[in-house]
């Protein structure tokens, strides 16, 4: 029988009668090591609702007395080394969050399509072939994630009017095929990724779903040229824009026969004209450039040194400066705050993973140091709010989650919640200080609103930290790098709809109007260095930014 004092959290979750449970990183792995997997004793919190375990490779298996936790409304099971998942798990009538995704599962039972009331599935980052038949039984699933896995296709009875909620759908980094023309049968589909698979060919009746915003088919090699440039470049509504007409000359024919063949050579060569506008004006489109200014190019290059202490904490980061980027246009900084809640929330695992930071490089005091603080001694002005500790911030954060999850009748533990806990049992708290002793970055909490950036800010200094990996920092940043030179391609194509603010001006205000006017951001690299100053990483290196993305252009 296990020893429930090396279970704290489980008997305070029974004591308490509480519906909530997150098991979570090294410490928990090591128990779960030693005892030989999961404790049984969690299976007898029957009145759970939420359940997490993630973050513990020793995990490989859960054991079937799971189906005793009949009030599941989540269960949690990332980031471990779960090679199966019990056939049980069919039996969780309530379960409407079920989330897998990081695991090494390479099959699913199929007891998991009698789950009736399950509306999210994330099945990401696992060696998955083929989901089983029967997913269209789970009529109220609105969020599928099944991403980077190894799947060649959808069950036949997938493209179902039954999945009349299905609204995203990402199926990225797969090996999958062929698309089925019965895509439009999914009538709430809003987002679909298929990026980097193997298709050849785009159905047309993708243009008949009627709520699809965004669509992601990049590092697909189709047959139709045009339209492959088009998916690298384009906007959602022009890419079905041409389905749709695609469609219709597919359908049309020709009913007059030979009576309209010369009709047809005539406007050939209208056709080929317009044609080869129409191919200069998508290859223009598709042009990004990113240029990598070297550390030896720079008279004043920021260096971060790196502490040996974070070493217990929070290890890994990555930092560089970005110039360029045009924030000042119309809603710029607004969409660029939404690509990086974005990336938080999927790439960064809503920052358990990895934590991005943004500073105005005019608002640095270098140099800079990456270190760690007693909580007590930690104090920053975060976003938005007055200086305090770090124990009196996370407090307030926590107060503001628990009044969230009371909103939503504890159904849910809020991503908020989540990153608060990474630094649960922590004796000290990573931190970015500058010359002048202020913190400007507290991961994965917050940044300061000293270095905060703002639509007058014309160089940016990123960060990415991480508990993880030092690749899992550069792969955030190779993203958020990615993410913000289509941003300042699509504010440089509509600048003139746009316009600008009117903030700020002075001398200065056109020659930034054309350095950006090309929407070519200048990445500058950064060094970070240990206490004697010997080189632990820079970024960006020649292994970096080597995206498939192919209109994007790396210059070294």
């Amino acid at each position: 029988m296990d020893d429930m004092e090396q279970w704290p959290e489980i008997e305070k979750a029974a004591a308490g009668k509480r519906r909530e449970l997150v098991l979570q990183g090294s410490t928990v792995d090591e128990r779960i090591s030693s005892n030989g997997g999961l404790t049984s004793a969690v299976y007898s919190l029957t009145l759970l609702n939420y359940l997490e375990v993630s973050q513990c490779p020793s995990l490989t298996e859960i054991h079937e007395d799971i189906q005793h936790l009949t009030n599941l409304q989540s269960l949690i099971l990332c980031r471990n080394k779960l090679a199966s998942v019990p056939n049980v798990v069919g039996s969780l009538k309530s379960l409407k969050v079920l989330d897998l995704s990081v695991n090494n599962l390479r099959v699913l039972p199929e007891e998991i399509t009698q789950l009736k009331e399950l509306n999210t599935l994330n099945l990401s980052c696992n060696s998955l072939e083929v989901l089983p038949e029967g997913l269209s039984q789970c009529t109220k699933l609105s969020n599928i994630n099944i991403s980077k896995n190894h799947i060649t296709g959808f069950p036949a009875d997938f493209y179902s009017e039954r999945l009349d909620l299905l609204s995203t759908l990402v199926a990225s980094d797969n090996s999958i095929d062929q698309l089925s023309g019965d895509i439009h049968k999914l009538a709430a589909l809003k987002v679909l990724d298929l990026s980097n698979n193997k298709l050849s060919e785009i159905p047309s009746d993708l243009s008949d779903c009627p709520k699809l915003k965004e669509i992601n088919f990049k590092g697909n090699k189709l047959n139709d040229k045009r339209l492959e440039k088009m998916v690298n470049g384009c906007q959602t509504k022009s890419i079905l824009d041409y389905l749709r007409g695609k469609g219709k000359k597919e359908d049309g024919g020709d009913v007059d026969g030979g009576r309209n063949a010369d009709k047809g050579k005539r406007q050939q060569q209208r056709k080929k004209k317009k044609a080869a506008e129409e191919k200069d004006e998508v290859e223009e489109l598709n042009k990004m450039v990113v240029r990598v200014l070297h550390v030896s190019d720079a008279a004043a290059a920021l260096t971060v040194t790196v502490s040996a202490e974070v070493k217990d904490v929070r290890p890994y980061l990555v930092c560089c400066v970005v110039r360029g980027m045009n924030l000042k246009s119309g809603n710029a900084l607004k969409r660029f705050l939404v690509a990086q809640t974005k990336l938080h929330d999927d790439l960064c695992g809503k920052r358990t993973i990895a934590t991005i930071a943004t500073h105005d490089v005019q608002l640095l005091k270098a140099p800079l140091i990456y270190d760690v603080k007693i909580p007590t001694q930690l104090k920053i002005a975060s976003l938005g709010r007055k200086e305090m500790t770090a124990v009196e911030l996370i407090r307030h954060l926590q107060l503001e989650a628990d009044e969230l999850r009371k909103q939503k009748k504890r159904q849910n533990v809020t991503g908020l919640h989540k990153y608060l806990q990474i630094l649960q049992g922590k004796t000290h708290y990573p931190c970015l200080v500058d010359a002048e002793g202020h913190v400007i970055s507290f991961p994965p909490i917050t940044n300061s609103e000293k270095t905060k950036i703002k639509k007058q800010t014309k160089e940016l200094f990123l960060e990415v930290t991480s508990a993880t990996s030092l690749q899992t920092c550069k792969d955030v940043m190779d993203a958020l790098i990615v993410k913000m030179a289509e941003l300042n391609r699509f504010t440089a194509e509509h600048q003139d709809e746009a316009g600008s603010d009117g903030e700020g001006g002075g001398p200065a205000e056109p020659a930034a109007s054309n350095e950006t006017s090309s929407s070519e951001l200048i990445i500058q690299q950064v060094r970070t260095v240990d206490q004697d100053g010997s080189l632990k990483v820079v970024y960006p290196s020649k292994t970096d930014l080597s995206t498939d993305v192919s209109n994007l252009t790396v210059i070294w």
